[in-house]
């Protein structure tokens, strides 16, 4: 971790800034790599083709950490990018993951998954079973395909058929929007999915908009006090840096982070092991952090 220093563990005005002391281990985030086949405006991984801020990764560069998460005692290992199908040892990488552990996989199950799905069709028959959860940001395809491009709809929802067809379980990631009717946006997509002969029951998982790496964003600081007065232990234990890491490759090294939304900010890098990384506290300075206080937004399945 960086030096700490007073902006770590206090706020602009002083006050002693709020954290999450971790508790149990339970998941383990893989980043694949900042590398994607789409440039979306809006992408909190500031992703698109040939990207190099984080590094793709190998199957012998995950292997370890993968027995090391095993070893203490992880309960599931999900992945994100970039898009993860891109990298090259993907399916090997979740072959070998899911040897030890039920697997998540955040795609936009466009033509990187869709050219590679015969080779995706034996991940079904893996020790413990593999989920994706596809982005399909809007239920119409007009203003989906405007920030992911022309046929990305279209795509995205044929690559989900195809893997609910293979067995797998799937959820969906959607964009929220601010005033949105929530039961009327959801509505919509229990629409959609059942007009293209998906699972009414798929879970849709909503997020707000967490900026693109390095933004400077105005939110309220969180405070010790915000973290007792307006948060509870029970809501305290949900936010994932209680729960899970995140490991990344970054020039050429590879790094434990407190979790998949802080990956632009090195204060929160937590060393080199899983190990070292369990017991440190995070404090909640990151602007995304305020997404986790005020909407509990998660990243996670588990």
């Amino acid at each position: 971790m960086a030096l700490i220093d007073e902006n770590w563990l206090l706020t602009p005005k002083g006050d002693p800034r709020g954290y999450i002391q971790p508790q149990e281990f339970r998941e383990l985030w893989f980043h694949t790599g900042t590398i994607c086949n789409l440039s979306c405006p809006f992408c909190l991984e500031g992703s698109k083709p040939g990207d190099t801020r984080l590094d793709r990764i190998s199957l012998q560069d995950a292997k370890p950490w993968i027995e090391e998460a095993a070893a203490l005692g992880v309960e599931q290992f999900s992945f994100t990018g970039g898009e993860p199908f891109v990298v090259k040892d993907i399916v090997a990488i979740l072959e070998y993951a899911a040897r030890f552990r039920p697997c998540l996989v955040l795609t936009n199950a466009t033509d990187p998954l869709l050219n590679r799905i015969a080779h995706v069709r034996r991940l079904s028959e893996a020790v413990h079973p593999i989920s994706f959860r596809i982005s399909i940001d809007y239920p119409d395809r007009e203003r989906h395909d405007e920030g992911r491009g022309r046929g990305s709809f279209r795509k995205a929802l044929k690559g989900m058929k195809a893997l609910q067809d293979l067995g797998f379980r799937i959820s969906l990631a959607r964009q929220m929007v601010k005033g949105e009717d929530a039961e009327e946006v959801e509505s919509r997509y229990r629409t959609l999915l059942a007009a293209h002969g998906l699972a009414p029951d798929v879970r849709i998982v909503s997020f707000p908009d967490f900026h693109v790496p390095g933004s400077i964003v105005d939110v309220p600081y969180i405070t010790e006090d915000c973290m007792t007065r307006y948060q509870t232990e029970k809501s305290r234990a949900t936010f994932m840096c209680a729960f899970s890491k995140m490991v990344i490759k970054i020039e050429g090294r590879m790094r434990v982070y407190a979790c998949t939304l802080v990956d632009d900010d090195p204060d929160y890098d937590l060393g080199g092991s899983l190990k070292e990384s369990l017991g440190v506290r995070v404090m909640l300075k990151h602007h995304r952090c305020y997404s986790c206080f005020a909407f509990g937004s998660s990243c996670s399945e588990a």
